[in-house]
Order: C-alpha cells, then structure tokens, then sequence
C-alpha cells in the first residue's frame, strides 16, 4: 500500500502511511496452525516387521494401465522398507494383505507384531479383525482427520507420489504410467 500511496500509482487513495501492526483477528486467525508431533529420539524397534505402517491413497484422476486407481503402502518402521500394491477397488485391500503378511512372515522368519494404519474402513472391517486375531497381530489407528499421528505412512506416500510426478515429467511419459512410476520411486 505504501508503494502505492509513495509513487501516486491509484488516484483518490489518502496520502498517509500504512503501517501493519499485525494485531488484526485475520492475521491472527491466518497464522494459526496445529502444532507439531514430537518425534522420538529413540526408536523402541529392535527387529524387522514388528510395527507396519501403512496407508491407502487414491482413487487417482487417471488408471494405471492395469486399471488401478489406488495404491497401498506398506512400510517396516524398522528397516523402513517400503512395498507398495496397486488395487482397482479399496475392498482389495483385505485380501492383499492377508496375502502379504503371510509370506513375508514366511520369507523373513519374523512375525508382524503392530499394524499401525488410519481409520479408513480398508483397514477396520471384519476380515482384517479376524485376521489379525488369527494372527495375534496387535492394531493401532490413528484418530480421524489426524494424519499427523500415521506420519510415517503418510510421509511415504508423498515422498513416493513427488518422485513418481518427477519421473513422468523427466521421462515425458504420459500420465497412466502412474503406478509403474511410483514402483519405480519404491523400488529406488
């Protein structure tokens, strides 16, 4: 405003000084935002696949060229391995998992202890609960409209989504490479 009112840019705008005291409810309310998570220091993981995080996103603007609009991530708060799944409908998410859990316990020689997701309906349904009982596998759910507390899974999910829109960019690939650009950012 001042630059204005200074080099006469706007006629009929007073010849005064404006000054920003920031004391404004709009400037305030502007500035509000939620404070962050604490993030621990030390990891209290001491062995692959004991706490899984994981996260659905989708559905995508464009199908895959496997028809895929979603895609799950699974990531060992260990290790911090990554695997990723790519499903037509959400309702897949069940059986992928059991799928998953059981020859990756196989491959490794270890158990999933804590499967750590949000409180989507892929992830709490009767199929999973039952599963996961079989199992004795322990569940914790984030609380609704927190994404903050599945920050590890959500960060994943980001990181891969930004190299995956790099990788089409920089290749010149047209969008329904998707999901094979965001196996190759998990795979890197």
């Amino acid at each position: 405003m001042n630059k204005l009112v200074r080099g006469n840019l706007v006629r009929g705008l007073p010849s005064k000084i404006f000054e920003n005291d920031h004391s404004g409810v709009g400037c305030q309310k502007r500035k509000q935002h939620k404070a962050s998570y604490k993030t621990k220091l030390v990891s209290s993981i001491s062995q692959p696949l004991k706490l899984l995080h994981m996260d659905l996103f989708g559905p995508t603007f464009v199908k895959s060229l496997n028809k895929k609009i979603y895609c799950l991530v699974v990531t060992d708060d260990f290790s911090r391995f990554s695997w990723v799944f790519f499903l037509a409908s959400k309702d897949e998410t069940s059986e992928i998992l059991k799928i998953f859990i059981t020859c990756i316990e196989n491959q490794i020689n270890h158990r999933v202890k804590i499967i750590k997701s949000d409180n989507g309906t892929e992830f709490k349904n009767s199929e999973m609960n039952q599963f996961c009982q079989m199992k004795g596998i322990k569940r914790e759910f984030s609380v609704a409209r927190t994404p903050q507390q599945n920050g590890v899974a959500e960060r994943k999910n980001r990181t891969l989504i930004e190299a995956a829109r790099t990788i089409l960019a920089d290749s010149l690939l047209p969008t329904t490479f998707w999901a094979k650009a965001i196996n190759t950012a998990c795979y890197v």
